[in-house]
């Protein structure tokens, strides 16, 4: 399960975090302060996607786009191709809502708090069991999530290892990602048209009625 999301400028700007009124516990918030020491240690060759494993109960998964990184911590053995699949949601709304303002040097901490209203909702959406269900089937055709490379939290925060990059992805693995992307999107929409599709009938059936016993 997704527990909490983090966005932050390159530079260690906090943009916005989402609102976890429904988990308070010290265990996460502690993650939330792993999270500030890992953007901390991040450098030009840090990878542009990892997973961190944190005291076996949580796991940091994270993404660099443009000058942001977009974290996200979710329960151990929440599937991590729906993490990155969820960051690169994330990710896009981001770039598409605020592309010409999370760059700007007067820009103050948790500057962007609204987008919280996209984080919970896209939350939710990867909540459903439905989703997960469908996006699981794809992890069997898709071997690229296992070449991100995975880290152990204490290592890079105590040990003195780093974020670097070990080897560049194939170009195989990019396409993987970005049919896993599209194939996650189509089923998020067919989701919502199974949600919206009878209200959207029966409103049109009522109007249709209305038209025909009162102005035909």
């Amino acid at each position: 399960m997704i527990k909490s999301t983090l966005l932050y400028r390159d530079d260690g700007l906090p943009l916005c975090m989402s609102v976890d009124d429904d988990d308070n516990s010290a265990g996460l918030n502690e993650q939330k302060k792993y999270v500030k020491l890992i953007v901390s240690r991040m450098t030009p060759n840090s990878a542009n996607e990892a997973t961190l494993e944190s005291n076996g109960s949580y796991e940091i998964s994270y993404i660099r786009k443009d000058v942001v990184c977009y974290f996200v911590i979710c329960e151990a053995g929440y599937p991590r191709n729906l993490a990155f699949s969820y960051l690169n949601d994330v990710a896009e709304e981001f770039q598409h809502s605020y592309a010409n303002e999370y760059g700007k040097p007067t820009l103050r901490p948790y500057a962007f708090v609204s987008f919280d209203t996209f984080l919970q909702r896209t939350k939710q959406s990867y909540s459903d069991k439905k989703v997960q269900d469908n996006l699981d089937q794809l992890n069997q055709e898709l071997v690229g999530v296992k070449q991100i490379m995975s880290k152990n939290i204490e290592d890079l925060l105590y040990r003195g290892d780093s974020l670097d990059r070990m080897s560049d992805m194939s170009a195989s693995l990019k396409e993987s990602s970005k049919k896993y992307r599209r194939s996650a999107q189509r089923i998020n929409y067919e989701l919502l048209l199974r949600q919206y599709a009878p209200i959207a009938l029966l409103a049109f059936f009522f109007v249709f009625l209305i038209y025909w016993i009162f102005l035909r």
